[in-house]
Parts: structure tokens; C-alpha cells; sequence
């Protein structure tokens, strides 16, 4: 039975999702995946797949265009709808321009017809994975960063959003009625709480947030009294 650390570091490796009806078709791609080094996980349907549970972890999808119940379209329009952008591969033998457009438009990686080329696929399926640690990267960093806001006062936010639009600390200071000296304490205050070893690195660390928290310079929680 595989430790805890063991099949938390699985859960981290990027998992190939196969979505297709023909069994043949799910064996083949699973040991091409195999082949590539990667984690297969097969399914016949749509439905299968989410019953199962495994698309909030790392990795992309290879599916079907015609499948048993919610078609492969009608699933990346769930997926996009619900808040999960996993990178799609559509492979099927049975499309046409108006549907490669749509799935394209859609946010798909490619749309490869049957039969493809292993390197094809595995280019495809790269680019992927690639697409999606990319995303994950940067949703970390917004999510570290909207904590690290949620611990300024209201105070320091005010100071972080002048900060941030380019005011200087006399001015910051004259726009919230408070000393110069007052103002440069926050703005430490703020640079340590956000973990910025720099202007620049404060700027950047802004620019990630969401523009709604951007715009009250509050976080989910709400800003907390000076």
C-alpha cells in the first residue's frame, strides 16, 4: 500500500485524462501516455469521468468529440462554466471545420482527427501539461498574495492602493490626513506583509490581484479597523 507521501506526490504528477467510448482507442492512448512518462486515466464517458473525481488536479485532457450522454463540446463548456480551464486535446474521427472552430474558440489546445500520429499527440498533450502548470503557477501566486492582503488594516491598504497608483508618500499622506512619517510606516508595514523586497516587487505583487480587490483594496475577509 502506497505511503501518504507516496500518493500525495501521484496526485501532484500531471494526469492525462482519456475520454473515449472505444476501448481499443483508450488502451492505445494509455500506453502511448505511458510511454511518455506520463499518468493515464481513462474513462468511456463524460459522466464516468466526473463521477470519478479527478479533475481538480494537474494535467490536461484527451477527449472524444461523440460520446455516450454530454458530448465532449457540451464538457468543455461545463468545465469552462464551472471554473475549470483544464487544458483540452479533442481527438476524434469525426470532425469538421465548423466544430474545430468552435472548440478552438473555446479555449481547446488542438483538435486532431483519427488516426494521429504519436508525436502528434504527445506534442500536443506536452504543450498541455505545460499550459496547465503554467496556469496553476499563477494561481498560486494570486492566491498567496490575496492572503498576504488580507493581513494589512484598512489603513495599510489605502497606503498600498496610493503606493500603487504612483503617488508619492507627501501625497499619500495629504490624501488620507495623515503625517508623511505616519504614511512611511504603513507603506514598511505593507512591503513586509506582502513579502516585497522592493517597489517593483510590490507593484507586481498588486498587479496579480483581482481587479475588483484591486479597485476597494479589500480581501475576501473584509478590511480589519487600524
Amino acid at each position: 500500500m502506497p505511503s501518504s507521501s507516496q500518493r500525495g506526490s501521484e496526485a501532484e504528477q500531471p494526469l492525462v485524462i482519456i475520454v473515449d467510448d472505444d476501448a481499443r482507442v483508450r488502451e492505445a492512448l494509455s500506453e502511448l501516455i505511458l510511454s511518455a512518462g506520463l499518468r493515464p486515466a481513462c474513462f468511456a464517458s463524460t459522466q464516468d469521468l466526473l463521477d470519478a473525481d479527478v479533475l481538480a488536479g494537474p494535467g490536461c485532457l484527451i477527449l472524444d468529440v461523440r460520446l455516450p450522454g454530454t458530448s465532449g463540446l457540451a464538457l468543455q463548456h461545463h468545465l469552462a462554466q464551472s471554473g475549470n480551464p483544464k487544458p483540452i486535446i479533442f481527438l476524434t474521427g469525426h470532425g469538421d471545420i465548423p466544430m474545430t472552430v468552435q472548440a478552438m474558440k473555446a479555449g481547446a489546445v488542438d483538435f486532431l482527427t483519427k488516426p494521429v500520429r504519436d508525436q502528434t499527440l504527445l506534442d500536443a498533450v506536452n504543450a498541455a501539461v505545460a499550459m496547465d502548470a503554467e496556469r496553476r503557477a499563477k494561481a498560486a501566486v494570486v492566491t498567496r498574495n490575496v492572503g498576504r492582503l488580507e493581513t494589512l488594516t484598512s489603513r495599510e491598504r489605502e497606503v498600498l492602493q496610493g503606493v500603487a497608483r504612483g503617488r508619492f508618500n507627501k501625497q499619500i499622506a495629504f490624501d488620507l490626513g495623515i503625517s508623511e512619517v505616519t504614511v512611511k510606516l504603513h507603506r514598511s508595514n505593507v512591503m513586509r506583509k506582502m513579502g516585497a523586497a522592493s517597489l517593483g516587487e510590490l507593484i507586481r505583487a498588486w498587479e496579480t490581484l483581482p481587479a475588483p480587490m484591486r479597485e476597494t483594496g479589500e480581501a475576501r475577509t473584509g478590511a480589519r479597523p487600524t
